[in-house]
């Protein structure tokens, strides 16, 4: 964690309640601090924040984040658990460091000049990252909504905006409302996901036949009731509204709609007048003659 991380973060941790045995091991540890390097386990100095979130995440990712604990990252790492300490005050901070890098952590290129295309970036970005870390979904609501890593990142997507007759609100709208559009889609591609392995299992011990057969009798009970035709057309062309293979091309359409109807708000920047054609020039006017002396 460089050096303005580490001056942004205490103000986002004030707000925590404060966990007594953590402060303790941590005022244990910074009294080490005070007395000086030669006092600091050998193990602890070789740790760094960084490492040790690092870990807590791949933790999360392989077992869910209610496998993280200052104990068992320890382990991970080889070191005492007194020695996370030195780095990390306790595991509220560990888990809030764990939802600040996965969100502010993948860099996006410097604005390309086109808003529209740097907004398409950060959601294929964000949706990644939100699949590849699928515990977050779960597990961010009930942490704090940002940190110094994420507040790089909405800087410089504001960025994209630079030159726009566009107030900062606005830009702050446009941001937040692509990032909602994105956490709904993967909340609705999670659970399209949990529905495909519960069919799976329920629907293990059939052949494919069997399987044609079972989709074949539900469809004729919905179309016999007569109350939903265009269930039973869909049920006919065989249209899976939470197919799997339709998913890039679902969350495609959905941010060009969003996308179109944003740039439809935003207000054109002028053109500059073109420049008039050179042509011949006028002559200057001549110069009278003096009159006549009366």
């Amino acid at each position: 964690m460089n050096a303005d991380d580490e001056e942004l973060w205490e103000p986002f941790l004030a707000s925590r309640t404060p966990d007594r045995q953590a402060a303790r091991l941590r005022a244990h540890a910074r009294e080490d601090q005070r007395r000086g390097q030669r006092h600091v386990p050998r193990r602890a100095a070789a740790l760094s924040r960084d490492e040790i979130v690092r870990v807590a995440i791949a933790v999360a990712d392989a077992e869910g984040p209610d496998a993280v604990s200052m104990r068992r990252i320890a382990r991970e790492l080889n070191a005492g658990t007194m020695s996370l300490y030195w780095h990390i005050a306790s595991k509220e901070e560990l888990l809030d460091l764990m939802i600040d890098t996965v969100q502010g952590g993948r860099p996006l290129p410097d604005p390309s000049g086109d808003w529209r295309q740097d907004m398409y970036t950060l959601a294929t970005n964000t949706r990644q990252g939100l699949h590849q870390h699928p515990w977050m979904m779960d597990f961010m609501g009930g942490r704090p909504p940002t940190g110094p890593k994420s507040l790089r990142l909405l800087e410089r997507t504001l960025a994209s905006f630079d030159g726009l007759e566009l107030d900062t609100g606005a830009a702050v709208d446009i941001v937040s409302t692509v990032g909602t559009y994105v956490l709904g889609t993967v909340l609705r591609e999670v659970q399209e996901h949990n529905n495909e392995q519960f069919r799976d299992r329920q629907l293990a011990d059939l052949t494919e036949d069997e399987f044609q057969q079972v989709m074949g009798d539900f469809t004729e009970r919905v179309r016999a009731t007569g109350r939903y035709p265009r269930l039973v057309r869909m049920l006919d062309d065989r249209i899976d509204p939470d197919s799997a293979e339709t998913r890039d091309a679902r969350f495609e359409f959905g941010l060009n709609c969003l996308l179109d109807g944003i740039a439809a708000r935003i207000p054109a920047r002028p053109r500059p007048a073109p420049a008039a054609p050179p042509g011949p020039q006028a002559p200057s006017p001549a110069t009278p003659a003096p009159a006549p002396p009366s």
